[in-house]
């Protein structure tokens, strides 16, 4: 539990840098863009690594905090509906994006709330629950900061929606018929 705990903080703490300490974040970024992106990309995903790896270790430990009712993965599999759609939209400027104004967020939201119902494991509690607290946490700094950061993506277009919509749902489809399963060895639907 311990990597898992480690690579859980290593990877939101880099990913909350904007949030606790938002103008020394601008002043790096300003004086060394390359190198801020290098290292942060570095941290992250030494974050991610041991927050995977860490992840496989406790799930064959982890005491069971509540069993979900059957029904439950049903709603989950309908909340996970809009996550990959939402997720293309912060990076395909459209309707989604504007009416969600912080697509990303909304997605690891709905993300983390899914699983939270399927899941009651005491490493999935915290895994998604923190990553839920940082989303909220992260959406309240972005409404606090004075000028938006702009999010590289693909430029403005009509087509931008139908893309993230048709596109989403083809990921959320192939995570539904293997991929997650294949990535967590867990199917969705059992």
């Amino acid at each position: 539990m311990l990597l898992f705990i480690v690579g859980l903080v290593v990877f939101l703490g880099i990913h909350s840098v904007a949030i606790v300490a938002p103008a020394w974040r601008d002043a790096q970024v300003a004086r060394h863009e390359g190198a801020w992106k290098g290292i942060y990309s570095l941290i992250s995903l030494v974050g991610l690594v041991l927050l995977i790896y860490g992840y496989g270790m406790a799930r064959q430990v982890t005491p069971v905090v509540w069993s979900p009712p059957t029904f439950m993965r049903h709603i989950a599999l309908l909340v996970m509906l809009p996550v990959f759609p939402l997720f293309l939209a912060a990076y395909l400027p459209g309707r989604i994006k504007t009416m969600a104004k912080h697509p990303m967020l909304l997605s690891v939201k709905f993300w983390t709330l899914a699983h939270l119902l399927a899941n009651g494991t005491l490493v999935d509690m915290i895994l998604f629950g923190a990553f839920l607290a940082w989303a909220v946490a992260d959406r309240i700094a972005v409404k606090k900061r004075p000028v938006p950061r702009v999010v590289p993506g693909a430029p403005p277009s009509a087509a931008n929606d139908a893309i993230a919509l048709i596109g989403g749902l083809v990921v959320y489809a192939a995570f539904i018929a293997g991929v997650h399963r294949w990535m967590v060895g867990v199917s969705p639907l059992m």
